[in-house]
């Protein structure tokens, strides 16, 4: 990894010297035959754009099916779920990857921030995983653990070393929302309760069991799921109706202000009280989980007040819970200052799920808590076919010994957020900078004021723009009003460079054809 410089700076802002250069510089970027840089050798960008940095890997040539006959086969075939879940008005037709680096069927490169969902986390096709996996496929594909293999109890061994007594039984799955599904059956086994909470705005998975944990109405069904779920008021400190400058552990806090006195958290005061209401009207005096992640990842990247889970975990402990905390998102390092995201909050959780980077996108997911609570677990039978197959096991094992991730996390993370504070202090319609490590959100807002969510039309404006440009990101946040930024952990400082430039000549081409509209309109 290249040196990572200590002064910030965020490239080509203000390049554009003039509206007049801007928009012909915008007629000539915008062409059909793609993004910004994807062009014949020795072609120069257009003046005044983003230069997308060099890529040494060369992309096999895609001869496979066509991009009509593809989309043809995912209307008539593919259930309709798949289509409403597409990300773009103009698809990506996906052909290859390598690490940091996307190619589309046209040969074109893009510079993939989201990472297949905050999954691929040391690298699309990284040499020494694919490798793993090669060499595990020439031995064993599958078998279960009816039987006694190597590649499980290795990688068993090495995963149960990164977490801290006494959170060392682990039990394999394949996805996020199974490890949840078991963590809540875990629960409720242990406890003999049945109540569990989760926050207003989260999600957990799409499982029956964990749609009941999610709070999130695009991801319900009018159907009875997820008995004796509960939510609580989530604690966002730009959004909800409390929060100041001080509250989160972020190199970048919100733009309230506070008045707290120094070493108290009065919104973490309030949104503790509202926990407390819950527990005073919505549930039994005894409860059997609260389920939290450490930054929320669906929800928007949203981070609470410092010491809110900690109190969390106290309350709900008292009324004889336990505490899960879901990694899915925020673990192996992807926070930066720690392994797993609990860690920044000095809490200890009962039950810790984990899935996506486990596997850097091989379908793998796990379950880890404690001797005594796996022993609860253990007094019916639970027998998971393709849970802990050999050769997702070497690939996770290989994962695990991918050293830098987590400092390239922290290094770059930070960067990436201190660039685009300075980018949301130039634009009225970014409300929020927010995250650790290369776990962002950027939250879009109508103005800086109300803090209302900026429109679906124009979050799609400025995400396809930003496409356009080379440069993939996502979506999240209740509304949907929140840019995800979660990338592999690999990528380097002329990528963030690269981002925070595409990034604000997206709002920059947003702006200027609001402005457009406006003065055509009078």
């Amino acid at each position: 990894m290249q040196k990572i410089f200590s002064r910030v700076n965020v490239p080509c802002l203000g390049r554009i010297k003039d509206k007049h250069n801007a928009l012909s510089g915008l007629a000539n970027f915008h062409r059909p035959s793609g993004a910004l840089c994807q062009m014949t050798p020795g072609e120069d960008p257009p003046p005044g754009f983003p230069e997308m940095p060099p890529c040494g890997f060369k992309p096999e040539e895609y001869k496979d099916m066509s991009k009509e006959h593809m989309m043809e086969i995912r209307r008539q075939n593919c259930n309709p779920m798949i289509m409403k879940v597409t990300y773009y008005k103009k698809p990506v037709f996906i052909h290859q990857g390598h690490m940091q680096w996307l190619w589309d069927v046209d040969g074109r490169r893009y510079l993939d921030l989201f990472a297949g969902v905050a999954t691929v986390s040391v690298g699309h096709c990284h040499p020494k995983v694919t490798a793993a996996a090669e060499k595990q496929l020439r031995k064993l594909w599958h078998t279960t653990n009816i039987y006694v293999y190597s590649p499980l109890h290795e990688y068993v061994d090495k995963l149960a070393a990164t977490l801290p007594e006494p959170l060392k039984v682990i039990y394999l799955t394949n996805s996020g929302s199974e490890a949840n599904d078991l963590a809540m059956l875990m629960a409720r086994l242990h406890t003999g309760n049945f109540d569990i909470i989760t926050l207003r705005g989260s999600y957990h998975g799409g499982s029956p069991q964990t749609m009941g944990l999610t709070s999130n109405s695009a991801y319900k069904y009018p159907i009875a799921i997820g008995l004796g779920c509960h939510n609580t008021m989530c604690p966002d400190v730009f959004a909800g109706p409390w929060g100041g400058s001080h509250c989160r552990d972020s190199p970048i806090q919100t733009i309230r202000n506070c008045s707290c006195p120094q070493g108290l958290c009065m919104a973490n005061d309030k949104y503790i009280g509202q926990l407390k209401e819950v527990f005073a009207t919505s549930v039994p005096s005894r409860i059997a989980a609260f389920f939290g992640e450490p930054i929320m990842g669906v929800g928007g990247a949203v981070q609470y007040p410092k010491n809110f889970l900690k109190d969390t975990y106290k309350l709900v402990r008292e009324r004889g819970g336990v505490c899960i905390a879901d990694e899915v998102q925020t673990g192996f390092g992807r926070t930066g200052s720690h392994f797993w995201g609990f860690q920044g909050h000095d809490i200890m959780p009962d039950i810790v799920t984990m899935a996506k980077g486990i596997a850097n996108g091989f379908p793998m997911g796990a379950v880890v808590t404690t001797h005594e609570i796996a022993a609860s677990f253990g007094r019916g039978v639970h027998f998971n076919t393709f849970g802990g197959n050999p050769v997702a096991c070497a690939i996770a094992s290989s994962v695990l010994d991918e050293d830098g991730t987590q400092q390239i996390s922290h290094e770059m993370g930070t960067y990436l957020l201190m660039g685009l504070s300075k980018i949301r202090d130039k634009y009225e319609i970014i409300g929020d900078v927010r995250g650790k490590g290369l776990q962002i959100g950027v939250e879009m807002v109508k103005d800086k004021a109300s803090r209302e969510p900026l429109p679906p039309a124009a979050m799609s404006e400025i995400f396809e723009d930003t496409k356009d440009m080379g440069v993939l990101i996502g979506k999240g946040g209740v509304y949907g009003q929140t840019f995800r930024i979660k990338p592999p952990m690999c990528i380097t400082k002329d990528d963030a460079d690269f981002f925070l430039a595409v990034f604000n000549q997206a709002l920059n081409n947003y702006m200027e054809r609001k402005i457009k509209s406006i003065n055509c309109s009078k």
